[in-house]
């Protein structure tokens, strides 16, 4: 472990990921953590760091550690104040906040208000962005929980939106009318695909996740197959409702977990977009080396 010269974590709400890098920037050693924001309890995130990582910490002692993600939220570990947009790796190389009576490091938020002022922040997928190849113009979608919309410009994150659609599948499955006929999923990408069509049907969100139970009750979706169509529909809702809101840059960068971006992957497609994909790991852990070096914890290769 000697050769470590800098340990990084992307710490989310439910997972935390986890590089050892060399002097170069080569990731030496990676680990995933099902420790994220919703499974610290009593805010111990300093000895779930230990238990994990402490490890990596005590065989490299002059490594630096750097964190993103939901542990500089209100409820991590300690709360890493916002940038405003528009921002570049620069800016959050250069607003890297100290954990109090620590030697790590957290990378700010990225804060943006919307067309009549409404706040949206993002915390992790800054990270992701900077890791990427970025070009002249750019739109990159974040699947996950909360889903991020990003407009770049020349490397410049300067406006984005947050789509809570993870968050509602998984409450909508789980605690509402529809999972009373919620059964054993079995794959079905036609269901998946009426759902995306159907995301287009007049009468708005609210009233297509009602026809749900219709479809269900009538015999035209089974309960097997209910789980794709509703992804489908709620899929399709934030990629039509997304699209409207940027400009038609093409293709869509989609970065994340290869499952879920598969189903972006195929919505967007289906719908006449064509994207190009990258691994969300991959982008994590190369946005925390380029940050730590603009913050100058370690020297440029």
């Amino acid at each position: 472990m000697s050769m470590t010269s800098l340990i990084g974590v992307d710490w989310g709400t439910t997972n935390a990921r986890a590089f050892r890098y060399d002097h170069m920037g080569t990731v030496i050693e990676q680990r995933h953590r099902r420790i994220g924001l919703l499974n610290i309890k009593n805010r111990e995130w300093e000895a779930a760091f230990r238990e994990h990582f402490g490890d990596w910490i005590d065989g490299a002692p002059t490594a630096s550690v750097i964190l993103c993600g939901m542990v500089g939220s209100q409820q991590g570990w300690s709360e890493a104040p916002y940038v405003a947009c528009p921002v570049n790796k620069d800016d959050l190389g250069a607003n890297l906040y100290r954990i109090p009576n620590t030697e790590y490091f957290i990378v700010p938020g990225v804060r943006s208000d919307d067309s009549v002022n409404v706040p949206d922040v993002m915390r992790g997928e800054e990270t992701q962005i900077v890791g990427l190849n970025l070009r002249e113009s750019q739109i990159v979608c974040l699947p996950g929980t909360h889903s991020k919309w990003v407009r770049l410009e020349n490397g410049v994150i300067t406006a984005f939106q947050t789509y809570l659609t993870g968050e509602l599948f998984q409450v909508l499955s789980n605690h509402s009318i529809l999972s009373r006929t919620l059964e054993e999923r079995q794959p079905s990408e036609s269901a998946f695909l009426q759902g995306l069509d159907d995301s287009n049907r007049a009468g708005g969100l609210l009233h297509q996740l009602f026809g749900v139970r219709g479809l269900r009750l009538f015999g035209k979706l089974s309960g097997s197959a209910q789980s794709d169509y509703l992804s489908g529909l709620l899929i399709g809702n934030e990629v039509r409702s997304a699209l409207d809101d940027l400009p038609p840059i093409q293709p869509i960068t989609l970065v994340g977990s290869d499952a879920l971006v598969s189903r972006y992957e195929k919505a967007l497609q289906y719908l006449g977009h064509p994207v190009e994909v990258i691994n969300g790991e991959q982008a994590a852990s190369q946005g925390l080396w380029q940050i730590a070096i603009r913050a100058r914890l370690i020297k440029s290769p």
